[in-house]
């Protein structure tokens, strides 16, 4: 489970330090940072899969993805004697992004590349630093794995440190690109759990949305991206999962109601048998709240949990009444994943901590509010920050 979750110079993140717990809601009124804190979750995933830099590049590139704000604000800025203006830069450009664990932790700083006017990408930064630490802290004893610019060195079971032999490139990340079970077990161990986060944003519920259309269906213990395997998903459940869960969550935003999957030559199709209704509605039939509804409980009943579930305003669509059962399926989904939910509803919020507090769970709320265009944490001083070293270039 992560514990601590690093941002800095990352769009409003000039400075996020935040600890983590198994359920953890982030909110916070309109552009105050929760969509860069979610985008940030994402970067650091993409580093598992060598796609940071791309990543980067379909947000403008990094000089579009940096802090647009001064180095400093000084305490007569903060005041209101004088405006925010422009200084001279006196620090390298640096975006960096780290988590860490009770047992490791990973941090990257993505900079500026030298100017070369032979090549066609200027605008693609380059990792100066990449770093794997066993513990919650980086310190210099905790060091396992520590790329600099083109090389890689590892620290071995003795304690001396071993060069990897081949170089390499500034855009690759060492967490996806580099491989030795042997000596750096810890990076293999970092990168499969890295890649097994999911992320869920946005899902489409339109009259066109993929989730609508009936299609081929196999055993699908994880829903897509886009919901286009939902029958498939719910029929995995039922199968495979905790299929009573499934009619309780149906049942609880729908009373005396069922979802069925039809099966036709091997195509799929949602169900939804409501109390009162001589026949079935088809997926084509339901509301956008409904089918959204569907579409969180599939990803939610996974018969095959993530070790972290990253969920972007989960309430789109969905009228208030549908709340408190949803917050009911991310609690329950909390004891056997961790989960960072985005949400600007307060209603969402507190049907939240209704349920945790019912079981007597902890949920970790991390509120958002702006200040000189810097997204900071609600009650939260640079002494309340959890520990956090990043590495120097």
């Amino acid at each position: 489970m992560l514990i601590t979750l690093a941002v800095e110079n990352y769009r409003s993140l000039r400075h996020l330090i935040v600890a983590l717990g198994r359920l953890n809601v982030v909110t916070g009124a309109n552009g105050t940072g929760k969509s860069s804190l979610y985008r940030a979750l994402r970067l650091l995933a993409d580093s598992a899969r060598n796609g940071a830099i791309a990543a980067l590049a379909r947000e403008g590139g990094l000089p579009s993805a940096l802090w647009a704000g001064p180095e400093t604000v000084g305490r007569a800025v903060r005041e209101g004697i004088h405006p925010v203006q422009g200084t001279v830069r006196t620090k390298p450009i640096s975006l960096r992004l780290g988590f860490a664990a009770e047992d490791f932790g990973y941090a990257i700083d993505l900079g500026q590349p030298p100017h070369n006017e032979a090549s066609a990408f200027s605008l693609d930064p380059e990792i100066k630093r990449e770093c794997t630490w066993a513990g919650p802290v980086l310190r210099p004893a905790t060091l396992l794995c520590d790329r600099g610019a083109n090389s890689v060195r590892i620290r071995d079971a003795s304690g001396d440190w071993y060069a990897a032999p081949n170089a390499i490139r500034p855009y690759d990340s060492m967490l996806s690109e580099y491989a030795d079970p042997q000596r750096a077990p810890d990076l293999l161990a970092l990168r499969e759990r890295v890649r097994s986060w999911r992320f869920y944003d946005h899902l489409r519920t339109d009259a066109d949305a993929p989730a609508r259309s009936n299609r081929v269906g196999t055993r699908t213990p994880v829903l897509s991206h886009d919901g286009a395997d939902l029958a498939a998903a719910l029929q995995t459940i039922r199968e495979i999962g905790d299929g009573d869960a499934l009619d309780g969550a149906v049942d609880a935003a729908f009373p005396g109601s069922r979802v069925d999957i039809a099966a036709h030559a091997g195509r799929f199709e949602v169900r939804l048998r409501q109390h009162g209704m001589l026949r079935p509605l088809g997926v084509a039939e339901l509301s956008d709240g409904t089918l959204r509804y569907l579409l969180w409980v599939a990803a939610l009943l996974t018969p095959r949990p993530p070790e972290l579930l990253v969920l972007n305003e989960p309430e789109t669509s969905l009228h208030p009444d549908l709340l408190r059962p949803l917050a009911g399926l991310v609690h329950a989904a909390s004891t056997v994943t961790q989960i960072v939910a985005v949400t600007h509803s307060r209603t969402l919020v507190s049907a939240l901590e209704q349920a945790a507090g019912r079981e007597g769970t902890q949920l970790r709320t991390i509120e958002l509010v702006k200040e000189f265009g810097q997204s900071t944490v609600v009650g939260q001083g640079r002494l309340d920050e959890p520990p956090w070293h990043w590495p120097s270039r």
